[in-house]
């Protein structure tokens, strides 16, 4: 009976050295971060127990793969970054629909229209994520700039340039705690887990079977699908 336990332990043994609460390990440049979302403002109907609960980021230097996706059939949003291969993407799959865009070096990802004009301000304050240690700054928009949004970073997860491709670019660290507004609505996103782990160089090449469309296009998609 102790025996047939033994792989049970262990996989927990592995989670809580993988957890939030003891850091997938410090330094590391390959793996997973898993968060949450919260839905701090919502512009449409749909109930948010139908819409996207997770952002998982996978990395190996200086590629980086963003996956939300919603609780069914596996549907959502993907970013593609690897500047080894000139690959800049972002993909959409939502209910038979498959498109995507091609981007470029330097240029954000659709569906952050409504983001344009952000100011960041960095701080002194200090806080400790998943056992990272995190650095503070805040965010204004043209919208609204007496309210301000919160955003936590480390620099000790070791991914190259890794907002060069959402609207926090001035932030030089990955970040752990952070806000993307799309149209209407508000969401949080709130590292709960990091792993340590290979991530295939397969991960990070362009997908097939999507339809090309123009940025304008997807970031209206991507905005709409959000605000339902």
């Amino acid at each position: 009976m102790i025996f047939s336990r033994l792989p049970i332990i262990a996989g927990l043994a592995l989670l809580a050295v993988c957890s939030c609460r003891d850091r997938g390990g410090r330094f590391i440049d390959q793996g997973e971060i898993h968060y949450n979302i919260e839905y701090i403002k919502t512009a449409g109907t749909l109930s948010n127990d139908l819409k996207p609960k997770t952002l998982v980021v996978s990395f190996n230097k200086d590629k980086i793969l963003f996956e939300i996706t919603v609780p069914i059939a596996n549907q959502g949003i993907i970013n593609v970054v690897n500047p080894e291969r000139n690959i800049y993407d972002t993909y959409i799959n939502m209910l038979g629909v498959r498109y995507y865009y091609p981007g470029h070096e330097g240029e954000t990802h659709p569906g952050f229209s409504s983001m344009e004009g952000v100011e960041i301000r960095k701080t002194d304050k200090r806080k400790t994520i998943c056992g990272y240690s995190c650095k503070n700054a805040e965010a204004t928009f043209p919208f609204d700039r007496t309210h301000i949004y919160d955003l936590w970073y480390t620099n000790d997860i070791r991914v190259r340039n890794s907002n060069g491709s959402n609207p926090f670019k001035e932030i030089d660290g990955v970040l752990m705690s952070f806000y993307y507004i799309l149209g209407g609505s508000i969401l949080k996103f709130d590292a709960e887990t990091v792993y340590k782990k290979e991530i295939p160089e397969k991960a990070f090449e362009r997908r097939h079977k999507f339809r090309p469309v123009s940025k304008n296009d997807l970031d209206k998609i991507i905005t709409d699908m959000v605000n339902l």
